[in-house]
């Protein structure tokens, strides 16, 4: 049996490994790009795939297909969506920077196939030809785009906003549970006034519903597919109602709203759409960062940190000290908060100089990262709600000991004695290691009773002023 057989492209012949779906043009690519060993993310070949499928749909419609051509692709396509041809998605993500290896990849594991239900042999241009037919009225600039805004909008829509609805929920249910504890407030990594525990995590939980909103307020930048441009935007060898009947189809095949790019020039040119949706991821992983770090810090101890808070014991932290837990959900948030980041700055880059005339040409790099930011974004916001922020305890004992012996105390009674006399107090019980009530018991005309309503820690976390 042959371990190999030649395939043909415009450039001539390719030895490709005789069980590969993929023909000479992948074939090349793989050779030329021996860079990562990162291949395109199946999410976004399913959604070229799909661009495949539609398009043998509308162009068998059109009368630009036979129909045993657009049912062979058709079925072809569909197993490449179903992920049964997974392995065959061979090129490197550090690619051209149109795409068109990826582009051509799916053309021809998709002829391939297809030649093989008609024939029983893989490869080849016949019946089924990765370019006439499988490409037919499009171009990698107009496929890739598309893919990349189709792929991006179903990652955020079915995947990032679900995750961070399921954070959401678990830190509004701690915030209802954990608010009749009350701590002592910190700024500028400083005592400050108290506050509730449930107002801390009604913060946290704003800003996670506010990142899923920044979120929603992309996709309709990313509904917009430029599929119809073709090579630079002017739809050249495509029919005029290609683009309306594609964004049909797809919309019918995903369940999601497409339209039309606006400008098809813009849909090849920029990559604005995206550069807008990965800032909002960064934000995200920004606010998430904010949370994470609070909460490890409020758990910092046992004994000789905060420990205003228990979290969950999810495995042991140390290889040398016995006993010692460490806070690891919340260094897992860290982590991908850096790298959604880091994420963030590869596509500001690609946007700001991969743009040049009418094509952005580093869209690979764009696909394979937002794609990573949605993914991680999503996959760590439901693993810190399940293995952490669920099991978050209050310890209330702790939080009343540091209420009682902050000097922060001593802001409720300025509006009685003033700021100057208040501060005088504070500084007093800073000196002799004493409450802010045991001073001011002793160094002002108030009562034990004036005392118990002025320093009632309760009442400081409402808005009014404690003296009246």
């Amino acid at each position: 049996m042959n371990e190999t057989r030649t395939e043909r492209d415009s450039m001539g012949e390719m030895t490709i490994p005789a069980d590969a779906y993929y023909g000479a043009q992948t074939g090349r690519a793989v050779e030329n790009f021996p860079i990562s060993g990162k291949t395109m993310p199946p999410r976004f070949i399913r959604g070229v795939a799909l661009i495949k499928l539609c398009a043998a749909r509308v162009n068998a419609d059109l009368g630009y297909l036979e129909d045993m051509e657009n049912q062979l692709i058709q079925k072809a396509a569909a197993e490449v969506i179903e992920g049964k041809l997974d392995d065959q998605f061979v090129v490197d993500v550090f690619q051209t920077g149109s795409g068109t290896s990826t582009n051509m990849n799916v053309n021809e594991v998709i002829a391939s196939r297809a030649n093989e239900m008609a024939t029983g042999e893989r490869g080849g241009r016949s019946p089924v030809h990765p370019n006439d037919h499988v490409n037919r009225g499009q171009s990698s600039n107009d496929v890739i785009p598309t893919a990349l805004h189709l792929s991006t909008l179903e990652a955020i829509e079915r995947t990032t906003v679900p995750g961070l609805e399921h954070l959401l929920e678990a830190l509004e249910a701690k915030a209802t549970e954990l608010d009749d504890v009350i701590k002592i407030g910190r700024t500028h990594l400083q005592d400050a006034v108290p506050i509730r525990l449930g107002q801390e995590f009604s913060g946290y939980a704003t800003q996670v519903r506010h990142g899923i909103e920044r979120l929603k307020a992309t996709l309709p930048r990313l509904s917009q597919l430029a599929i119809g441009g073709t090579a630079v935007g002017t739809g050249l060898n495509t029919h005029p109602e290609f683009p309306e009947r594609m964004v049909s189809a797809l919309s019918g095949e995903t369940g999601l709203k497409f339209k039309v790019a606006d400008n098809h020039f813009e849909a090849l040119a920029s990559r604005d759409a995206i550069v807008e949706a990965s800032a909002a991821l960064k934000t995200v992983a920004i606010s998430l960062a904010k949370i994470a770090n609070d909460v490890r810090w409020l758990a910092s101890g046992p004994r000789c940190g905060i420990g205003e808070i228990s979290i969950p014991a999810t495995q042991p932290g140390s290889s040398i000290m016995p006993g010692k837990v460490n806070p690891v959900m919340s260094e897992s948030v860290l982590q991908v908060a850096a790298k959604v980041i880091g994420n963030d700055a590869t596509i500001t880059t690609g946007g700001l100089i991969g743009g040049v005339f009418e094509l952005n040409v580093m869209k690979p790099v764009l696909a394979y990262t937002v794609l990573e930011s949605c993914e991680i974004i999503a996959s760590v916001a439901r693993a810190f709600a399940d293995k952490c922020v669920a099991g978050i305890e209050a310890n209330r004992e702790r939080c009343q000991e540091l209420i009682e012996y902050s000097l922060a105390m001593c802001t409720a009674l300025a509006p009685k004695i003033g700021y100057d006399e208040a501060a005088s107090i504070a500084k007093k019980a800073f000196a002799e290691g004493r409450t802010v009530r045991e001073v001011a018991l002793e160094t002002t005309k108030l009562t034990k009773e004036e005392l118990d309503h002025l320093l009632d820690p309760k009442s400081q976390t409402e808005r009014g002023i404690p003296s009246t």
